[in-house]
Order: structure tokens, then C-alpha cells, then sequence
């Protein structure tokens, strides 16, 4: 049996779940779509699709026929609204994938720690930049320490709606933590960029990392991690890539840089990703929505696997 699920929010990141799941999930069925616009154009989609809908928010959702049934809930609305509807959630024994950066349960980067927080009651998915990012710095990690980190996201104007905008200095909060507690690296910076080109550009993100790398780890050790995990997000964001080779150049001792930290450098890892979205409801240029739902997806198809696992092992 497929694991119902059910979506709060029915603006682009919401409406773009529901079609996933509905094309791409072969474990998961959407069983409700909640907004708070009776008139939003993703409860029209989800009514015209046959998904139960409701216009009362979270609460409406807690009222609807077959409640009970829902085993996740992917929360699309903003940091704010989150913390809300995490607590009206909490006693009926939901299953959360936060999608904002509200960071109140544990961080998860599906390529990089899946699997660690299967059973948490409420995960969150950073935020399109750290999705885009963060998997490079723990590939880098794994080979070398990296004391600092920095990463800058680049997305097109026209796909920042309202919760985005609503969202940017917590958007660059939770990702800098992301960077250090998920990446690995010691001190972390993120920073978005709006990009108001026309016509609009697809996502680019690039990652700055400062490493201590001893002579025994070589450049091409570096790389060959870096194209590891890229293989690894790709398989859930076909559009992932990097868009340009590697970069790892030496750090000299007099270099600006360390003053970033206090820790030995020996190179600067530089590297230039592109994130193209699937298409399946936002346009293609919106990469970064495009990652965070089907990361979202991804983690959530792991939840249903592992409880499916523990009612099996129970039976």
C-alpha cells in the first residue's frame, strides 16, 4: 500500500509536490492539498486531479475526512506559519517535512544524510541553496578538513515568490548552520542572490571552501569525491550539475582568506554548480524550487520505507 501523505501550502512549492508525487512516487499517494486561498490555483489543480482539498489551513486539515490516514505531512508555507502548524500537528503522531526554513527539527540533505533521521517526527530540508551546496561541502569534507565554507546561490527573480522573499535572512540563518552541522565545514556563509534577468536564468550556486589538505590527499581525490555526490543529488535532481571543472588552487600564507579563520589552509576549492528544473509545474529556470520538492520527496519516500520496515518486522 502506498503512504498517504498530505501537503500544506498550495502556492509553486506546494502545487509542484503534489505533481510529483502524483507522476513520480511509486510509494507515496497525495491525500490532501491545504491552503488558505479557496481561489489559489494549486486547490483548482488538486480538485481537478481528484485530492482532497480544504481552504482552513492546518486546522482544516486536522477536520478532513481520512485524517487519520495521512502518515507525512510536507509543510510549503513559510518559517513562521511552520512553527504553527508543527504544534497543531504534534499530537496526532505526523510525520513533518518541513520545507522552510523554520530548521526546528534536524537537517537533512538526502545525499549526505538520508537516512539518519528516518524516524524523526519533524525534518527539515534547509533550503534550496543549502540542498544545492551543502553535498559539495560534505564530499569535500570527506577527504579534507574544511574550516570555512561559503556558499552563494543565484536564482531567478521571477522564482522567488512571496515565502522566499518573506524568508532571505532566515534563509541565510539556516543555511550557514546547515553548512557546519550537515557539511561538515567549520564555519559556514551562504548568500542568495535575485537575479532579476530577463529572460530568467537557471539556478547557479558556487561553493568557496578553504581546506587543510596534507600532501597525502591530492587533487584528484578532491574531485573524485565532488563527482561522487554530484552522481549521488542527481539521481533525484536530474538537472543537477557541475558546470565547469573543479577548481583547487593554493592558499599563500599572506592571502586575505585566513582571516575567515583560525584554522591552517592550505588550498581554496572552488566550485560552479547549474540546477535545472524538472518542469513537471514550475518552468524549467526555477531550479530552486525544483530541488527542495524533490529532495522532499526523496526523504519522504525513505520515511514510508523504513515505517513499512518496522510494521513488517512488528507483524
Amino acid at each position: 500500500m502506498k503512504t498517504k501523505v498530505a501537503i500544506i501550502g498550495s502556492g509553486n512549492i506546494g502545487t509542484d509536490l503534489m505533481i510529483k508525487v502524483l507522476r513520480l512516487s511509486d510509494t507515496l499517494e497525495a491525500g490532501a492539498m491545504v491552503g488558505i486561498d479557496p481561489a489559489s490555483d494549486g486547490l483548482a489543480r488538486a480538485r481537478r486531479l481528484g485530492v482532497p482539498v480544504t481552504a482552513e489551513g492546518v486546522e482544516g486539515l486536522v477536520r478532513m475526512d481520512g485524517f487519520e490516514d495521512i502518515k507525512i505531512v510536507f509543510d510549503a508555507t513559510s518559517a513562521k506559519a511552520h512553527v504553527t502548524n508543527a504544534a497543531v500537528l504534534a499530537p496526532h503522531g505526523k510525520q513533518l517535512i518541513d520545507l522552510t526554513p523554520a530548521a526546528i527539527g534536524p537537517m537533512v540533505i538526502p545525499a549526505v544524510n538520508l537516512t539518519e533521521h528516518v524516524a524523526a517526527d519533524n525534518v527539515n530540508m534547509v533550503t534550496c541553496g543549502g540542498q544545492a551546496t551543502i553535498p559539495v561541502v560534505a564530499a569535500i569534507s570527506q577527504v579534507a578538513p574544511v574550516p570555512y565554507a561559503e556558499i552563494v546561490a543565484s536564482i531567478a527573480s521571477k522564482s522567488a515568490g512571496p515565502g522566499t522573499r518573506a524568508n532571505i535572512d532566515e534563509f541565510t540563518e539556516t543555511t550557514s548552520h546547515a553548512i557546519e552541522r550537515v557539511g561538515g565545514a567549520g564555519r559556514g556563509k551562504a548568500v542568495i542572490i535575485l537575479n532579476p534577468a530577463e529572460p530568467p536564468l537557471i539556478m547557479r550556486d558556487t561553493v568557496l571552501a578553504l581546506v587543510n589538505a596534507p600532501e597525502r590527499v591530492t587533487h584528484e581525490a578532491i574531485r573524485a569525491s565532488i563527482a561522487s555526490m554530484v552522481e549521488q543529488v542527481s539521481a533525484y535532481v536530474p538537472g543537477y550539475r557541475l558546470k565547469r571543472q573543479v577548481q583547487i588552487t593554493p592558499v599563500p600564507a599572506d592571502q586575505p582568506v585566513h582571516t575567515l579563520t583560525s584554522d591552517p589552509v592550505t588550498h581554496q576549492v572552488s566550485v560552479f554548480l547549474e540546477v535545472e528544473g524538472a518542469a513537471h509545474y514550475l518552468p524549467a529556470y526555477a531550479g530552486n524550487l525544483d530541488i527542495m520538492t524533490s529532495a522532499a520527496v526523496r526523504m519522504a519516500e525513505a520515511m514510508a520505507a523504513h515505517s513499512n520496515e518496522l510494521q513488517g518486522a512488528g507483524a
